[in-house]
């Protein structure tokens, strides 16, 4: 699963940006944490959860300025702003055929769809509960959105059978090992690696049809592992740093590159995620750019962040 980690161990951005994979049992709380959930209501899983029952009570939570309402489980794995970022840093065009490699609960692809009506949405996620739900939050929202079972290293035959303008992921951040697991089994197969970084991209790369997109949210420090995974296969790759604060280190990459291109890599300025100089100055506020993608649900790319600012 993809979206949102939390409890986000070792974080160098603490409450800014690192801690954003997850908005926590308190989203809506006025703390601050960096939460794009606009509201908070805790609600009993409902009964077309019966396959996903081990999740236990469900939130249902606002992204996009109210656009969706996304139910989520109250322990456990949880979505916050990366997904949104993801999807606003896709190229997707009315018509176009995308996928989502560990879809969660929805909210990257969702998202998406939300932002650019007219595509076709696939999701392929391992964890039945959460594939259920992600069918539910679609349906919620009046999105079209086939969500697949299966692991990404042996994807389903109705999967393999397609070929798509569009995969995105947001893989776990850690290798197996590097920190300690989380004790939920959901929050774990979210946070830390089963199949490897390169597992993710060579299996996104399998599902694109020659020119296709294949776009990422990560942690900084793995830039080079992406870049190394991607060299000869696809190319004209542009990285866009987010950064929680100006003159603060970027600690997300958003990446995306283009399946058989050969292009030169390109590094686009950061994205300053929040205004002010430190998390108590401005209660959480975000900057003009992260506040157009988190609230107003606008696309994310270097040149539409140039004009703005």
């Amino acid at each position: 699963m993809t979206a949102g980690r939390d409890g986000d161990p070792g974080g160098d951005l603490g409450g800014d940006c690192e801690g954003e994979r997850e908005t926590g049992a308190r989203s809506g709380n006025g703390s601050g944490r960096g939460s794009d959930i606009e509201a908070h209501t805790e609600i009993e899983s409902p009964p077309e959860f019966d396959a996903g029952s081990s999740l236990g009570p469900l939130s249902e939570d606002g992204f996009l300025g109210g656009r969706l309402r996304i139910r989520q489980p109250v322990s456990g794995y949880r979505a916050a702003t990366d997904p949104v970022f993801l999807a606003a840093f896709t190229p997707a065009a009315a018509g176009e055929r995308v996928l989502e490699l560990g879809c969660g609960a929805g909210v990257a692809i969702l998202c998406l769809g939300a932002r650019v009506p007219g595509l076709v949405l696939h999701g392929l996620e391992p964890q039945p509960g959460y594939a259920a739900l992600a069918r539910a939050n679609a349906a919620m929202n009046a999105v079209a959105l086939t969500v697949h079972e299966g692991d990404l290293r042996r994807p389903p035959a109705a999967l393999t059978a397609l070929r798509f303008d569009h995969v995105i992921a947001n893989p776990p951040f850690y290798p197996g090992g590097a920190v300690t697991a989380p004790r939920d089994p959901g929050r774990r197969r979210a946070h830390v690696e089963e199949a490897g970084l390169g597992d993710w991209i060579g299996a996104g790369l399998r599902r694109l049809r020659d020119g296709g997109w294949l776009t990422l949210i990560h942690r900084a420090e793995r830039l080079g592992a992406i870049l190394a995974a991607l060299e000869g296969r696809a190319g004209s790759a542009l990285v866009l740093p987010l950064a929680p604060r100006a003159g603060r280190v970027a600690g997300r990459v958003l990446v995306r590159a283009r399946k058989g291109a050969a292009g030169p890599l390109v590094l686009a300025p950061p994205l300053v995620v929040h205004r002010g100089e430190s998390h108590g100055a401005d209660a959480g506020g975000y900057g003009p750019e992260a506040e157009r993608v988190l609230r107003d649900g606008a696309g994310l790319t270097p040149t539409e962040v140039a004009k703005s600012r």
